[in-house]
């Protein structure tokens, strides 16, 4: 299986003895819906082909070119995972959601933001706050971006990098205001007490 490609087998029965019986074949039941289908259809879907089937980056915003395959024949759709449950103690998929979509249309996505560069204000001791880890976009599905990457080295102390300043690919749009703060540099407790006794020293200095 390749990166952007699935296949899963349409199910024809339901109830949890039959679930049983596809996860005793390594396979996890699933559903596929969207605004592109007349109704949900009820998949079989195996776990390590669907890993396999994601962008490494992307991950759940990988477009996948995906299969149906029924006793009426094979049905192509385009495809994004939208959830998946996990077994909180073996820690193994049990469910999968696919939305089908029309790859041409926009849609809405988290992307991953990851920072880079050593901020100028860690130098007198700030610290670094991400205080979003993703930002949504719109567009369509194919040009969704793998993650932001965003360089933190001019940020001082009490200093921000918002919105607007993330550089955006062609066709991506972000689906937050300009102005929302993304990241800051903070200046620590010790460095804010330093800089009171040094304010409070030239205040004594002036009397």
């Amino acid at each position: 299986m390749e990166v952007g490609k699935l296949t899963v087998t349409a199910r024809e029965k339901f109830g949890k003895g039959h679930s049983r019986r596809i996860r005793a074949q390594g396979l996890v039941p699933g559903i596929c819906y969207g605004p592109s289908l007349e109704q949900p259809l009820a998949i079989s879907v195996d776990p390590k082909a669907l890993k396999l089937s994601l962008d490494p980056l992307k991950r759940r915003n990988t477009l996948i070119d995906l299969t149906v395959q029924s006793s009426g024949g094979d049905t192509q759709l385009k495809a994004m995972l939208k959830d998946f449950q996990i077994d909180p103690l073996r820690r193994e998929v049990t469910h999968v959601d696919l939305v089908a979509i029309d790859s041409e249309t926009a849609v809405e996505a988290e992307v991953p933001l990851r920072l880079t560069g050593k901020a100028k204000g860690t130098i007198i001791g700030g610290i670094v706050h991400l205080v979003r880890r993703t930002m949504p976009v719109t567009c369509k599905p194919a040009d969704i971006p793998g993650e932001f990457v965003i360089d933190v080295t001019p940020l001082d102390v009490n200093e921000a990098l918002h919105v607007s300043d993330v550089e955006m690919p062609a066709g991506v749009k972000p689906a937050l205001p300009d102005r929302l703060t993304l990241v800051t540099c903070v200046a620590t407790e010790k460095e804010t007490a330093t800089k009171d006794e040094g304010e409070d020293a030239k205040a004594e200095e002036k009397k």
